[in-house]
């Protein structure tokens, strides 16, 4: 065999390596992304699941059920204005979850986020009256620092709970701050920036639904 032969023949045999090493290698790449769409297909509907019961055991925390007879997860209105969305932390569309006691308002639920916690965002669940007095809110996620700013639960410190009974009118407009700056809410040893951002979206969500009114319930 010549040189040129010999070279023709290596050189086929490395491209031969080289097309079984890539046919390889696309195989595996396509069973890992079957085997992770799989997984995901599986477990997509647990996780909604999962969330739809932890969001319904949220409700009753931020609205007492004799407070309404129908079924707010049924009867909902999709907030998509961009300025709306704006007050509530949101760039996604927010579902507002209407409850209604003899066919007759008597509160609404919705999410709102805190974006500028000390680690990042806050979301929250908040119940409001027909009346405009809040009855409840809680916090749904965060990444608030263990020991300071995660007593926004409720299951490390009660302070969740100053928002129960408030509303936001002109006359009380300034008191909706922290203490430390002016206001009537209490903050944390040290951790002052995570309930100065919880109190800015209550309040902001509570404009909201103010300037909104009973479109919210239409």
């Amino acid at each position: 065999m010549s040189d040129t032969e010999m070279k023709e023949s290596k050189t086929k045999l490395l491209l031969q390596t080289m097309l079984r090493s890539a046919g390889k290698l696309s195989l595996f790449v396509l069973v890992s992304i079957v085997l992770l769409l799989g997984i995901k297909y599986i477990t997509d509907p647990l996780v909604s699941e999962a969330e739809k019961t932890t969001l319904m055991e949220t409700f009753d925390q931020v609205l007492p059920k004799n407070l309404y007879d129908n079924e707010p997860l049924n009867d909902t209105k999709t907030i998509t204005d961009p300025a709306m969305l704006k007050m509530l932390g949101s760039e996604m569309p927010v579902t507002v979850y209407r409850a209604r006691k003899n066919g007759k308002p008597s509160g609404l639920i919705l999410t709102a986020i805190a974006p500028n916690g000390y680690s990042g965002e806050v979301h929250l669940l908040i119940g409001v009256m027909a009346d405009g007095r809040i009855s409840g809110v809680r916090v749904l996620k965060h990444k608030e620092t263990p020991g300071l700013g995660d007593k926004i639960e409720l299951n490390k410190n009660p302070w969740i709970l100053e928002f129960d009974g408030r509303n936001l009118r002109d006359d009380n407009d300034p008191r909706w701050a922290v203490k430390k700056d002016g206001g009537d809410f209490d903050q944390f040893t040290g951790a002052t920036i995570t309930p100065r951002a919880v109190v800015a979206a209550v309040k902001n969500a509570l404009r909201l639904i103010n300037q909104q009114g009973e479109k919210l319930y239409e």
